[in-house]
């Protein structure tokens, strides 16, 4: 990926509770998305939102639910998110509670690929 391409996001909005086995759903798919060769993933995690069920959860500090908007982006070339949707999709079938997929096409403004450290430069 470079800077001038147009490249796509995906997204998933799912739960920070929703699990794939014991490994939270987010966590799975920044790290499949990694070990297919993605150029770029990110979670954030909401403070207030609802999905298909249209139960509201916040983060508001007296309540003691940890369920809360969680909304994942991945970042590539149209036909790598493609393939990589087929990868993931049939583990988002099986989300407990539902989730969404988006994508959009988007313009890459700049790109600057960072330099990995070794572990003696730590």
């Amino acid at each position: 990926m470079k800077t001038g391409d147009k490249v796509k996001i995906l997204k998933v909005y799912t739960s920070s509770t929703d699990k794939l086995k014991h490994t939270p759903l987010y966590e799975m798919l920044v790290f499949a998305a990694r070990r297919n060769g993605l150029a770029g993933a990110t979670v954030h995690k909401g403070v207030m939102g609802f999905g298909g069920s249209s139960v509201v959860h916040s983060a508001k500090f007296w309540e003691t639910n940890d369920k809360l908007p969680v909304v994942v982006e991945i970042i590539d070339e149209s036909p790598k998110i493609e393939a990589f949707f087929e990868v993931i999709k049939p583990y988002l079938e099986n989300v407990r509670y539902g989730c969404l997929v988006t994508t959009e096409d988007v313009n890459v403004m700049m790109y600057k690929a960072g330099k990995k450290k070794s572990v003696f430069e730590l």
